[in-house]
């Protein structure tokens, strides 16, 4: 497995990843030297530095992720959840076919190990208030600024 460190805008990213594909992303609260590359994250790297610049919607790269066969088919669901867009945690339990499995939806959802990737900053609660967030909630709020089809002060 290698690794890979790029800055970003909200922290320093850890991308894992081998031949296979991404396997996680991680946000650290502590600027971490970049240093060499991975051959095998150069396209990773690129693809980030491209959304956090306003250049990608859409990424596209192998993934790899490590999860038990629910997390993976949470984590699925979350790929078709547009650039821009939101949707609650309840609207996510109903697309996978059970309304009452919205706590594992959520938990899965934050066990997401592909942070920005798979967006699961894009599940909000049912009122619209942002709920939790592995990477923290200031995190949240800002890729969702960020990626807002109407670019405003603030949104939340």
């Amino acid at each position: 497995m290698e690794t890979a460190y790029i800055q970003t805008p909200i922290g320093t990213a850890e991308l894992k990843g081998d031949e296979n594909g991404l396997a996680s992303i991680t946000v650290l609260d502590n600027k971490i030297p970049s240093g060499t590359l991975p051959e095998v994250l150069k396209d990773a790297a690129q693809q980030f530095q491209e959304y956090f610049n306003g250049d990608r919607t859409v990424f596209e790269l192998n993934l790899n992720p490590s999860g038990t066969d629910f997390q993976k088919k949470v984590w699925e669901a979350l790929l078709k959840i547009p650039f821009g867009k939101t949707i609650s945690y309840l609207e996510l339990s109903k697309q996978l076919g059970d309304v009452k499995a919205i706590r594992a939806v959520a938990s899965a959802n934050g066990k997401n190990p592909l942070w920005i990737v798979v967006p699961c900053h894009r599940v909000i609660g049912t009122n619209g208030n942002l709920t939790g967030y592995a990477g923290g909630l200031h995190r949240k709020k800002w890729l969702l600024e960020h990626e807002s089809p109407a670019k405003q002060t603030t949104l939340f």
